[in-house]
């Protein structure tokens, strides 16, 4: 049974089509990898599937809350401490395990430092620990830093989760398949979608 199935899905950024006709599913056990050129709706795609924003067509079935999204921004607190801030969202979500999210990704040494005196990479690795306690995420990451993250990823896939990432980087995930989104591209002149809220009329 799939974990996520997506149907023939179009979604749309300041109230213009991105990409559409995209369908694919994950199982347990399986990471989707999605390329394509800077701008053509990667995020936009991750966003919609996330439950951020809503699709201008298609469907999207996956059972409620079980999605962990990690974007851009790494959704830390400056002022709170590496472990304050994997303790808050442990807490929000109910997870836990904030100690082998901190080892995880290399950070145990930074617990008590302010997440505002982390550098980029580590505030990068902060944000993909909190990940691990909400139970694209390889920017501003050194090579090190990505084969950790990979062996997260492939940890979590081994659990019988799964995983759909948007990163030009090879992750040297065996279990991956690559979805190139470039054929995907909305036709010139495709409707224009109405915008429902913020993100979709300005992002």
């Amino acid at each position: 049974m799939s974990l996520l199935a997506v149907h023939d899905l179009a979604v749309a950024r300041g109230g213009l089509r991105t990409v559409e006709g995209v369908s694919f599913a994950l199982d347990p056990g399986q990471a989707l990898i999605l390329r394509g050129p800077n701008g053509l709706g990667k995020t936009t795609l991750l966003r919609t599937v996330a439950g951020l924003q809503s699709p201008v067509a298609g469907r999207i079935d996956m059972a409620d809350d079980v999605v962990a999204y990690a974007a851009h921004a790494d959704g830390l607190k400056p002022a709170l401490t590496a472990r304050e801030n994997l303790t808050f969202w442990a807490r929000v979500f109910g997870g836990q395990g904030v100690d082998r999210a901190l080892a995880a990704m290399d950070l145990t040494a930074l617990a008590t430092r302010p997440a505002a005196a982390l550098s980029a990479g580590q505030k990068r690795r902060l944000g993909l620990a909190r990940l691990l306690v909400t139970d694209e995420p390889t920017v501003s990451l050194d090579a090190a830093s990505v084969a950790r993250f990979a062996q997260v990823v492939a940890d979590h896939l081994g659990q019988g989760g799964a995983a759909l990432i948007a990163t030009h980087i090879d992750l040297t995930l065996p279990q991956a398949r690559v979805l190139d989104l470039t054929p995907f591209r909305a036709r010139p002149g495709a409707p224009v979608a109405r915008p429902s809220g913020f993100n979709e009329a300005f992002g």
